[in-house]
C-alpha cells in the first residue's frame, strides 16, 4: 500500500531527512495518484519499468507489487541507502537501483538489450531536470509508453503547438516520436511539501513509426529557439549548404511560410524535413 501522509512524515522524521528543494523533493502522499499512475501506465507483471527519483519508494513499491521489474535512479544518497535496505528483501531480483544523476543515467542503467525489447517509464520528475532528462531519453531506445508526473508548466511546454510561446525545441523532439493521451490533473495537496504550482500526469504513447532527429539537426533547432526572434532564413544562411537550405525553404513556402518565419511558427512536420549536410 502507498504511504499515507502521516506515514510519510513519520518516515522522513525517523530517517532525519528534510525535503531538499534543489533536488525537487516533493513526496507523493496520495495513494489514489499512485494507483492512477499504474493505471495510465498499463503496468503488467514482468514488464521493465524505469523510475526517476524513487524517494521513499511509494511509487516504486506499487510498481513492484504489480509484478514489474524496476530500474530506478536516485540522487540522494540517504534515500538510496534506505531503499536498498528495505525493498530488495521484499522483491528479490526485481529492483535495480542506481545512485546518481538521472540526466547522466536517464534509463537508470536499464541494459540496452532489455530496453530494445520494450520498456516503459513511470516517474515523478523533478522540475529542474525534466527537459534535459527528456532530451537524453529521446537519444536512446524509445520507451513504448511514459507516464510522467510533471509541473503543469512543463507539461504545457511538451504539448505546445507551433505558433505559441510555449512551443520550443523539446516540443518538436517529443511530438515527432510520441502521441499524447489524456492525462490527469494532480493538486499540490497530493505532495509533501506542497509545491507552489499544480502538477499533472502526462501520458505519452510511442508512435507506430516514431521520428528521431539526427544530432546536427537537433543542435540547429535548439539554436533557433535560443534566438526565437531571428528569422529562419537569416538563421540558416551560414549553417546549411545552399541546396539543403533552398530545399527546406521551398517546403516552408509550400506550407504558406517562408524565410521570414520565426522558429516558433514552424510546425513539427516541417522541422522533420530539415536536413543538415
Amino acid at each position: 500500500m502507498p504511504l499515507t501522509p502521516t506515514e510519510t512524515l513519520a518516515l522522513l522524521d525517523h530517517l532525519g531527512l528534510r525535503p531538499k528543494r534543489f533536488l525537487g523533493q516533493n513526496f507523493l502522499v496520495d495513494g489514489n495518484i499512485v494507483r492512477k499512475s499504474l493505471e495510465l501506465g498499463e503496468v503488467r507483471p514482468g514488464e521493465a519499468i524505469v523510475e526517476i527519483g524513487p524517494g521513499l519508494g511509494t511509487l516504486t513499491s506499487a510498481l513492484l507489487d504489480a509484478g514489474a521489474e524496476v530500474w530506478a535512479v536516485e540522487k540522494d544518497r540517504r534515500l538510496s541507502e534506505y531503499l536498498m535496505a528495505t525493498l530488495p528483501p521484499r522483491y528479490p531480483g526485481r529492483l535495480h537501483l542506481v545512485e546518481g544523476d538521472a540526466v547522466q543515467a536517464p534509463l537508470a542503467g536499464l541494459p540496452r538489450e532489455r530496453a530494445t525489447a520494450g520498456f516503459k517509464i513511470v516517474a515523478n520528475l523533478p522540475y529542474a531536470i525534466s527537459t534535459p532528462w527528456m532530451d537524453a531519453v529521446l537519444s536512446g531506445p524509445p520507451p513504448t509508453r511514459m507516464v510522467l508526473m510533471l509541473q503543469r508548466e512543463v507539461a504545457d511546454r511538451y504539448a505546445a503547438r507551433a505558433g505559441t510561446k510555449a512551443f520550443g525545441a523539446i516540443s518538436i523532439f517529443l511530438q515527432a516520436a510520441y502521441d499524447f493521451a489524456p492525462g490527469h490533473r494532480v493538486a499540490a495537496a497530493c505532495f509533501h511539501p506542497r509545491p507552489e504550482v499544480d502538477s499533472c500526469l502526462l501520458v505519452l504513447e510511442c508512435r507506430p513509426a516514431p521520428f528521431f532527429f539526427a544530432p546536427p539537426v537537433k543542435a540547429l533547432i535548439r539554436l533557433g529557439f535560443q534566438q526565437r526572434r531571428k528569422q529562419i532564413g537569416s538563421l540558416l544562411r551560414t549553417r546549411l549548404a545552399d541546396g539543403a537550405r533552398a530545399a527546406w525553404l521551398a517546403d516552408l513556402s509550400g506550407a504558406g511560410l517562408g524565410p521570414h518565419a520565426r522558429p516558433e511558427q514552424i510546425p513539427v512536420a516541417l522541422w522533420k524535413k530539415l536536413r543538415v549536410t
